[in-house]
Formats: C-alpha cells, sequence, structure tokens
C-alpha cells in the first residue's frame, strides 16, 4: 500500500510551491472567521437544499437520513500543467472505454484474443446480454463519465494520480462540484481574485451540447430532458439542478409516452416530441419488460396505453 499524499506540505517546513500563495493567505486568516465561514455554508446548503440522501440510514427518530455536501475550506489546487497532462489522459481513458464496450456488445474481439477472460465479462452482473448487436447512436455508450481520481506519494516525495474507478452508467456529483466552487467565491472573493483559477460554472452548458449532439440527424433544434426516478431518489437535488441550469425539462416515466415509435412528454401546451433523454434511472430500474419486472419507473405509456419501456424508444 502507498503512503498517503499530503498535497499542501512536502513536509512539516515544506509548503509546495503551487500551495505558497494560499498557505500566506490562510496564515492570516482568524481561526473564528474560518470557523463562522463554515457554519455559513452549512447553513445555505441545507436552506437551499443541496444534499443528498444515505440509502438504509436513519437519524435519531427513525427517519430517513439526508447529509449536506462536503464542504472544505481546504482546496485542492492543481496546477495547469498538472491538469492539462490528466485531461489528455481521461481523455483517452473515455474514449478506450466507449470503444471496449462496443467491442463486449458486438465482435467481442477482446475475448477472442484472449486479453479479457470470457466470465469476467459475460458473467457481471452489469453485463446486459440484450444489447448484444445494438448500434446506440454515434456509436457512444457512456456520454458522461465519472473517473475518480486519487493520488499517492511517490518515494521522492512526489505524488502521482491514478484511476480510482470508472463511473460510466448513471454517474452523479457533479452539481455538487459547482454548488462547492459557488460557495469558495461567494465566501472568499479575495482567493479567486488573486489566483488565476479554471472556471467551472460552464459545465451545463458542455452537457447539453454533448447530449444535443446525439439527436437525430434531421432535428435541428432537438428537445432534451432529463428522466429522473422521482424526489426521493437520492441525488434527486443533481437531476433538478441539471435542468435548470441546462434550460430544459425535468420528467418522470409518467410524464413521457410513446407514439408512431417516438417519444412524446406530456405540456400545458400539449405533447411534444422528445429527442434525447438524458436518463439519471439505473439499468436495473429501466424496463420491467427485461430487467426488473417490479421497477416502472424507466417505464411509460404508448399513445396514453401501453406500458413501454425508455430502452425501447428511439430516442437517445
Amino acid at each position: 500500500m502507498r503512503p498517503s499524499f499530503d498535497e499542501m506540505r512536502a513536509d512539516s517546513n515544506t509548503v509546495r510551491e503551487h500551495y505558497r500563495g494560499y498557505d500566506r493567505w490562510l496564515s492570516a486568516q482568524p481561526v473564528d472567521v474560518m470557523l463562522s465561514r463554515r457554519e455559513e455554508a452549512e447553513v445555505i446548503f441545507r436552506r437551499v437544499g443541496i444534499t443528498f440522501a444515505v440509502y438504509g440510514a436513519k437519524d435519531e427518530d427513525g427517519h430517513g437520513n439526508e447529509r449536506l455536501i462536503p464542504f472544505d475550506l481546504i482546496p485542492r489546487v492543481i496546477p495547469a500543467h498538472e491538469w492539462a497532462e490528466m485531461e489528455k489522459g481521461l481523455a483517452q481513458r473515455v474514449a478506450a472505454l466507449n470503444r471496449f464496450i462496443h467491442d463486449v456488445y458486438h465482435e467481442q474481439e477482446i475475448i477472442k484474443a484472449g486479453h479479457v477472460p470470457a466470465e469476467q465479462i459475460l458473467k457481471n452482473a452489469q453485463f446486459r446480454a440484450e444489447m448484444m448487436g445494438v448500434d446506440v447512436p454515434a456509436g457512444i455508450y457512456s456520454h458522461i463519465s465519472g473517473i475518480d481520481i486519487i493520488r499517492a506519494a511517490n518515494t521522492d516525495g512526489g505524488g502521482s494520480y491514478y484511476v480510482l474507478e470508472d463511473n460510466l452508467r448513471v454517474p452523479s456529483g457533479v452539481s455538487y462540484m459547482l454548488e462547492d466552487r459557488k460557495m469558495m467565491m461567494r465566501l472568499f472573493p479575495e482567493l479567486f481574485s488573486q489566483h488565476r483559477v479554471a472556471p467551472v460554472a460552464h459545465y451545463p452548458d458542455l452537457l447539453l451540447e454533448t447530449l444535443r449532439s446525439v439527436a437525430p440527424a434531421a432535428v435541428n433544434e432537438p428537445t432534451v430532458v432529463v428522466l429522473t426516478p422521482g424526489m426521493h431518489n437520492s441525488a434527486y437535488f443533481e437531476h433538478a439542478f441539471l435542468a435548470q441550469q441546462m434550460g430544459i425539462e425535468l420528467v418522470e416515466g409518467q410524464d413521457l409516452f410513446v407514439k408512431d415509435n417516438f417519444v412524446y412528454m406530456r405540456t400545458t401546451q400539449g405533447p411534444k416530441r422528445v429527442d434525447v433523454i438524458y436518463r439519471r434511472v439505473d439499468d436495473d430500474f429501466l424496463d420491467p419488460e427485461v430487467f426488473r419486472k417490479d421497477s416502472t419507473l424507466g417505464s411509460f405509456t404508448d399513445g396514453g396505453a401501453t406500458e413501454r419501456s425508455v430502452s425501447s424508444s428511439r430516442s437517445g
């Protein structure tokens, strides 16, 4: 096991170069002020409802336990050259993962070549035999990927980045990152005036652009929706947040129906065709005809009568 890595200090007397400006600022801050800022952040997060539920957890009264998002007054500072290298590596990794998934559900060359044992894929709980031979829009299986990165110490005192895990199905958490950044800018605006910090607020625009890119080719102005399991889902705040930030509708299965093999959503102005569905429903709960028969979270009606599922529609 590799030793833990101190992001800020190389040793007890040496602050890493990219943290020196922050260290000088932090040393000048009164402890009581920092504590009050943390309390202010928690009050705002709770007031706005920026929480996530922990399934199975109960408070002292036996009610469901909702927790505030983690907020650290000590930011993780990543130098630009390190971030650029990481960005290239992650883009390459996501491209490779998409090609791997395509191969798994088509030619399975990686199995035939003996690079991965067949049982590790075919007997994996997440392998969906129903997807064999299915061509997805633009050949993209994971449009939004959550790659967990950790940093471990090297023998020379430096640190190397490693991938802890790849979250490709329904990754969650980006909204909390965006809200954390907004809170830091609110509480400590002077920090951002002293440092060149890469922006993150444009993420919803990039997300919407990605979703629109897989719309049917004949559609000039695609309609995109976020499909949520509902308000009791642990990540419901994020579903609502992203829909609001992208300026699109947040829908549940009951809000959708199929007519002539196209998906429509019910609106106060009448039915509106949906071209792309950003589904935040786990695979197991998506289709009662194929997966869990006790779940209708991903189901909607066929012309208002027959139940259909998201996976059987033409929308991406």
